[in-house]
């Protein structure tokens, strides 16, 4: 492996980071888009519009191109360390599978929010943004760990955290609004 390999490598993680970046952005603004509909008319129509703009310059100038950067890039690493014999690599690469559909799933969100068809509602984005965070976790579980079993262990180990997370933060929430 020649220095070129960590400038790949080194790459491909921004690339990462870029792109998950731009998912978790993506999704609040949509949230805060579809939440404007609430507003009276000429405040909706402004706070729309702002969001089309930043959601347009989010999604070309970032996200798509992270995403690129990211699959190239990972696609060369495969290429040089040949790891896709490896169980841990499948199951790593069926994650990633998943992530460009949710990518796919959040850029045809956009356009139907930019001719006002989208049929989502806050909540239903609330959950669809949590989605690229399960991702993230099992991909990086993946990686690290390099076992389907060890990387099941971790999502459990995740999912035991979040859950009380959840539940601590709504407790909190429930006793500032009384």
């Amino acid at each position: 492996m020649g220095e070129s390999f960590f400038y790949i490598k080194a790459m491909h993680i921004a690339g990462v980071v870029c792109w998950f970046a731009g998912l978790f952005y993506i999704v609040r603004l949509f949230i805060y888009h579809v939440e404007a509909e609430e507003k009276p008319e000429q405040e909706k129509q402004i706070l729309q519009e702002q969001f089309k703009i930043m959601e347009r310059r989010l999604w070309l100038g970032i996200t798509v191109p992270a995403m690129w950067v990211t699959l190239l890039m990972g696609g060369h690493l495969i290429a040089v360390l040949k790891q896709y014999t490896m169980p841990w690599f499948h199951l790593k690469a069926t994650f990633v599978v998943f992530l460009v559909i949710y990518h796919f799933v959040c850029g045809k969100i956009r356009k139907q929010l930019l001719v006002g068809a989208c049929s989502w509602s806050s909540k239903k984005l609330r959950i669809l943004n949590e989605v690229a965070t399960v991702l993230l976790f099992a991909i990086i579980f993946t990686v690290v760990t390099k076992s389907p079993a060890m990387t099941l262990k971790g999502m459990v180990g995740f999912a035991v955290v979040a859950m009380v997370l959840v539940l601590v933060f709504r407790k909190r929430l429930a006793g500032q609004k009384k």
